[in-house]
């Protein structure tokens, strides 16, 4: 039974038709519905294909449009973290202030299952998406598609092509600035910065503040105290761990996100070193759990949930006719607790 399962084949997309006839969605999408946008040539050629493919258009996505639904679809990187927990919490909120319902798709941090959650709300006409990319997405190429084709997209904390879509970020840069100060104000002079991969816009915004904090105070710059790799725990902990084991082993750590943070919290502990006398710790992180754990942990915290509010707001704008592109700053709050106070 389960080889049976397995051999089944999969139902073809609208992303399938594209890919062979090596045009965009956008036009396999016009095409099938007839429209004079494409040439008449073209749309046979898109209406033999789909029929030797046996393309069926959803149905599930027919019959919402015929009962004029208000939906909304939300891509997220990591769906059980606290803090995209949190941002979808606030963008079902305003969106069911607003009469409109919100359908989640989890990318587990992995580019094709973000395309396919593209695709997927494509082919369910939801009426615009909001999105945050996966950490190894590099290739913008799927939503360039979504600007073609006129739906409306936002983006938050993790964002690309700022010159086509709005984007609600936190003030990344501007609050690891004040954190690293906070650990300079006590006493910590190697300082190191655990971080996501490089090419990341809002790991790019945090080393940043992390870096200006260290110029302003005159504190060499060390490479070898930047550990800028996959958002993963055990990743993030051999990090640390070698950062720690190293000949002139930092006496701070800054983290990048809640997952890097407990991680290096992890292997600290796993030292027998004792913060924060040994190593003081700091990091980006939303959850309450940041008061669970012995010493308390030092946050800077994202408002997650204003952010998924500001995003639904920016999306329904644009939904409305807004045409205009909006850069929307959050700013996060520092709480100072024991993990960080040298005493």
């Amino acid at each position: 039974m389960a080889e049976e399962k397995s051999n089944k084949p999969r139902r073809t997309s609208l992303k399938d038709l594209a890919d062979q006839l090596g045009v965009s969605i956008a036009t396999v999408s016009r095409a099938l519905r007839g429209s004079h946008e494409v040439g008449e040539e073209m749309r046979e050629k898109v209406k033999s294909l789909a029929k030797k493919l046996n393309y069926r258009p959803n149905p599930f996505a027919q019959s919402l449009r015929k009962e004029a639904p208000r939906v909304i679809g939300v891509v997220v990187p990591n769906l059980v973290t606290h803090y995209y927990a949190s941002v979808l919490d606030g963008i079902e909120e305003y969106a069911r202030q607003n009469g409109y319902s919100v359908f989640s798709c989890n990318s587990h941090e992995d580019h094709t299952r973000e395309e396919m959650a593209v695709d997927n709300f494509i082919s369910m006409h939801v009426e615009g998406i909001i999105a945050c990319l996966a950490q190894d997405t590099v290739d913008y190429s799927h939503f360039r598609e979504i600007y073609d084709m006129g739906i409306p997209l936002v983006f938050f904390a993790r964002t690309c092509l700022p010159e086509l879509f709005s984007q609600v970020v936190a003030n990344g840069d501007e609050a690891a600035q004040q954190a690293t100060q906070h650990l300079i104000d006590n006493g910590c002079r190697r300082i190191a910065f655990v971080g996501g991969p490089n090419h990341l816009d809002m790991v790019i915004r945090r080393k940043h503040g992390y870096l200006e904090a260290l110029r302003d105070n005159r504190i060499p710059i060390q490479r070898e105290l930047v550990a800028c790799g996959k958002i993963d725990f055990d990743v993030a902990r051999n990090a640390t761990l070698k950062l720690l084991e190293s000949e002139n082993p930092p006496d701070a750590i800054l983290a990048f996100n809640d997952i890097i943070t407990y991680a290096a919290f992890d292997a600290i502990k796993s030292k027998g070193l004792q913060i924060p006398d040994d190593v003081a710790i700091m990091g980006f992180t939303d959850g309450d759990t940041a008061t669970f754990v012995t010493p308390k942990l030092s946050a800077i915290m994202d408002q997650a949930h204003l952010q998924g509010e500001k995003a639904c707001e920016l999306l329904l704008r644009n939904i409305n006719g807004d045409k205009r592109i909006y850069r929307e700053v959050v700013p996060m709050i520092l709480k100072i607790r024991d993990s960080s106070t040298k005493y």
